[in-house]
């Protein structure tokens, strides 16, 4: 798309925590006008009066085209795409005081990951669950390997958007896409969101294994059974295999377990060395999705009778505080088996 093309169009995006502000400014530096809804007045006042979310995305200066607001009505009014950035918990209600005010007839994308707590729905389950009818067409997820600041800072990003209507994808892709974030379409929205969602609980425990000193070799093997068993969970979801080897499988869950930005990968760290979990979340101003995900995850594999034993012991770990010492050994205690399961 060229640049008059782009500068044509303008973007919501509702939620202006450190994703909802990177993807406003990759918005903002293509050249879309850019509204953010914030549900903080002091971040609506920074973005406006400093160019700059210094509460969630400080030092980088944001696009002249990035505006803020809160209000929700005024943020969607007249928008050629949605961006909604919601945490997973939260997504529901906000859709429930806001459904009549989105824009019909445009993307309206998830760029959230977890799975909701009661229902263990994903957000686009929620989105279907609790959406008119008029907006189904159009909603889709992005999602993938894509840290924040990197996004913010204009550093090469691929992630995968995904709708049932594969021409609602490549609209996304069409609008989101720039030279440094590379956006692949997909129709697979489950396998997308099981992706995304079960890779937190994951780095939770690869940060675990890096926090009492285990070494590169247990991360691998970490990453890898992890897929194992997040791809278990996604097909009998209905999700597609192939997908969980793919950005939002296996490019965002080596990521989030081994860069130094995942705050879940920083959770399990740091549970691992002895601090409680209460302590660990309070002081976290962002929010880490893979704490609520984990008794998500921990539920559903049971609901729909998925063997997922690292998700488990992440779970006993945060719940039912388990030692480290006994996750350990209960992981690496379990019996031996084929590696592929026909």
């Amino acid at each position: 798309m060229n640049q008059s093309q782009t500068s044509a169009k303008k973007a919501a995006v509702l939620g202006a925590g450190s994703w909802g502000t990177a993807l406003a400014q990759l918005l903002g530096r293509k050249g879309m006008q850019v509204t953010m809804w914030a549900r903080e007045p002091e971040v609506v006042q920074s973005i406006n009066e400093k160019h700059e979310n210094d509460i969630f995305l400080p030092d980088i200066p944001l696009s002249e085209n990035i505006t803020a607001s809160g209000d929700v009505q005024a943020v969607v009014d007249n928008v050629d795409l949605v961006l909604c950035v919601i945490p997973t918990q939260f997504l529901r209600s906000f859709l429930v005081t806001n459904r009549e005010v989105f824009p019909p007839g445009v993307p309206f994308v998830s760029c959230s990951k977890g799975i909701e707590n009661i229902s263990l729905m994903t957000p686009m389950e929620i989105m279907l669950d609790e959406l008119p009818g008029k907006y189904h067409k159009f909603l889709a997820v992005l999602s993938g390997p894509s840290f924040a600041k990197e996004v913010g800072l204009g550093w090469p990003t691929n992630v995968t958007a995904a709708a049932k209507d594969i021409e609602v994808a490549a609209s996304v892709q069409d609008m989101v896409s720039d030279f440094y974030f590379r956006v692949y379409t997909s129709n697979d929205t489950i396998g997308v969101e099981m992706g995304g969602a079960s890779k937190n609980v994951i780095a939770i425990a690869a940060g675990g294994s890096d926090g009492v000193g285990f070494g590169h070799n247990a991360r691998a093997g970490l990453i890898t059974r992890g897929l194992a068993e997040i791809t278990r969970l996604a097909v009998k979801k209905g999700g597609n295999p192939l997908t969980l080897a793919g950005l939002s499988g296996m490019g965002d869950l080596v990521l989030t377990c081994t860069g130094d930005l995942s705050r879940n990968r920083q959770v399990g760290h740091r549970l691992a060395r002895g601090e409680s979990i209460d302590d660990i979340i309070t002081s976290m101003r962002m929010v880490a999705e893979g704490v609520k995900t984990a008794k998500s995850m921990y539920n559903l594999s049971r609901k729909i009778d998925v063997d997922m034993p690292i998700c488990d012991q992440v779970y006993a770990a945060l719940y039912d505080a388990k030692p480290i010492d006994e996750v350990i050994s209960t992981l690496l205690g379990r019996p031996l088996g084929p590696e592929i399961r026909g």
